[in-house]
């Protein structure tokens, strides 16, 4: 039998009209209606290219903060951080498997804590490196059989296929590379000067822990932080363009680099700014 196929074809030729015809109306009111963003917010590049959300980009700053503050190595934040992507796609999940919450989607039932607790990223991630730990030679396994010792999981080479991606968020966020963490905020700030600048200093001081004595008040537009090295220096800077969607952050400056909200980028400090390779400058919306 024939089947015809016009009305079909018509139908989504009207669609293709429609929506051409939705580009052309914002296109002709100065492009003032805010359509929905179109992929990721961000970009990490690293040895290799990986996007995520401005939610991801938030979860993975901070679980890489706190392996760095329990004196971990790299190594154990790529296999923490492919064990959020496999469990929760470095989403701070509410519910899952029987009673597993959370980044790890750990389980109150088996010890790991209270559901409040293991809802909180920094207490989450303390525990899966703390039972990292005390796996005997896990930094010579795979990074999905060194997973896998901890969260005990039916798929456990599922770990092993975001070891890469893991690999190239770790790089950045440990501070071994420049310029890597590119987020492009838009909309209304979340939080606007004084309030802004002390929401940063606060999520800083909780994810890098009582230590960080090297920041400075925080102010009407923003905060300083003072580093040793460059190295420390790029942690920062990354963990702060990756929690700037939260926070109210409009412009980052570090070692003759400056990131700002509108376009994502880094670029070279132009003007009257500056900036040096022992600050870390941060400014916030007014």
């Amino acid at each position: 039998m024939c089947v015809r196929r016009k009305p079909v074809v018509l139908v989504a030729l009207l669609a293709l009209v429609g929506a051409l015809g939705v580009v052309v109306a914002v296109n002709s009111i100065g492009g003032k209606l805010n359509l929905p963003r179109l992929g990721p917010e961000c970009t990490v590049r690293a040895d290799g290219e990986v996007t995520l959300d401005l939610v991801q980009m938030a979860n993975a700053a901070t679980i890489a903060a706190v392996g760095v503050r329990r004196k971990m190595p790299e190594r154990a934040v790529v296999v923490a951080l492919a064990t959020a992507f496999q469990e929760s796609k470095l989403e701070n999940l509410e519910s899952g498997d029987r009673d597993s919450v959370g980044l790890f989607q750990q389980r109150p039932s088996q010890g790991w804590g209270t559901p409040e607790k293991i809802q909180d990223p920094r207490y989450a991630a303390g525990k899966f490196y703390s039972s990292l730990k005390k796996v005997k030679g896990w930094e010579r396994m795979r990074v999905t059989d060194a997973a896998q010792k901890v969260q005990r999981s039916a798929y456990p080479n599922a770990y092993e296929k975001w070891a890469d991606e893991s690999a190239v968020l770790a790089k950045a966020l440990t501070g071994d590379a420049i310029g890597a963490v590119e987020c492009t905020i838009s909309g209304e700030p979340a939080l606007r000067g004084a309030a802004a600048a002390t929401a940063l200093a606060d999520g800083m001081r909780l994810d890098w822990g009582n230590g960080l004595d090297s920041i400075g008040s925080a102010r009407a537009d923003g905060l300083t932080v003072a580093v040793k090295d460059v190295k420390i220096g790029w942690r920062y800077a990354h963990w702060l363009v990756s929690h700037a969607s939260g926070t109210g952050l409009s412009r980052v400056r570090f070692a003759s680099l400056e990131w700002n909200a509108a376009d994502g980028k880094w670029q070279p400090v132009t003007g009257e700014r500056t900036a040096d390779n022992g600050t870390v400058v941060a400014e916030v919306f007014s």
